[in-house]
């Protein structure tokens, strides 16, 4: 798999490491000489550019033609949809993630059908697995393996947005344990409503995933 990541600060010098450390290849485009020089210094085998990745030129340098998936994750939103803008529509880039700084401009992103994720470890495991926003991703099993704890990311227009816990028919085997809501963790009741972008961890029979799914997506 080959990744393209705009931007190295916090975020994507931590999303190089995991994707460089599970054998992706992996290229960075960042603008600030020094941290290009310390990206280069603290992680083998990856291309780091020196540029801006909202810049056709520099996407060009990174091969984006050829790359699987684009990952802007700069601290700006604007630079962030211009780039993933620029890698789907002029390269034909098949997956475009980005960052959110701002939970307000989440909708534009959807819309324009880019994923748009607020953490660093659901960006670096999305792309990892080739799993999508909506998808449930496996965090652990547990009881030899009869139940899992899962995460998900709520997609814009799942069924269970703008509708409370006790409102969803989830699995007889199954509970929400944990939202996570921007920087708040929200231990949910029955009076809890879904929003998009609710990163949802749950315990579940693995027998059950897919009604958890279903349940919450409306999707099988």
């Amino acid at each position: 798999m080959y990744v393209v990541i705009n931007g190295a600060g916090k975020v994507g010098f931590q999303l190089a490491e995991i994707l460089a450390a599970s054998r992706a290849t992996v290229a960075v485009i960042e603008k600030r000489l020094t941290v290009c020089e310390e990206l280069t210094e603290q992680i083998d085998d990856i291309l780091v550019i020196h540029g801006d990745g909202a810049d056709v030129r520099y996407l060009e340098d990174a091969g984006i033609a050829r790359a699987d998936v684009f990952a802007a994750v700069t601290g700006d939103d604007d630079d962030n949809l211009v780039a993933c803008q620029l890698a789907k529509v002029s390269f034909d880039v098949p997956r475009t993630v980005a960052r959110i700084n701002n939970p307000k401009n989440e909708h534009i992103f959807h819309e324009l059908g880019i994923e748009g994720i607020s953490s660093t470890t659901v960006i670096a495991q999305l792309i990892q697995e080739e799993a999508t926003v909506g998808d449930i991703l496996t965090l652990r099993t547990i009881r030899q393996g009869e139940f899992a704890v899962v995460e998900m990311l709520i997609p814009v227009g799942a069924a269970c947005v703008r509708r409370t816990i006790s409102e969803l028919n989830l699995p007889e085997k199954s509970s929400i344990v944990t939202i996570i809501r921007g920087d708040e963790a929200i231990v949910p009741k029955g009076d809890t409503e879904m929003q998009e972008g609710d990163l949802v961890i749950c315990l579940t029979a693995v027998a059950q995933e897919a009604e958890l799914q279903t349940a919450l997506t409306g999707r099988s």
